[in-house]
């Protein structure tokens, strides 16, 4: 379950807390964007879909829950 943007695309994910360090995501067919849920007019970090999933493939392989 996400917690999104309808108009910009961004979202958190749910098990996100409303104090707590998160990232936003928005998801394109060409880039991934990644940024600070408390600085959202800040600066964002853009991916290409294969280092995204990359990354991903990485975290759950890490992930120890």
């Amino acid at each position: 379950m996400t917690e999104q943007d309808p108009v910009s695309g961004w979202f958190k994910s749910s098990r996100s807390s409303d104090n707590a360090a998160c990232v936003e995501v928005r998801l394109s067919a060409d880039t991934i964007g990644v940024r600070d849920s408390k600085d959202r007019g800040g600066p964002a970090l853009a991916f290409d879909p294969a280092a995204w999933t990359g990354f991903l493939t990485t975290l759950k392989a890490t992930d120890p829950s």
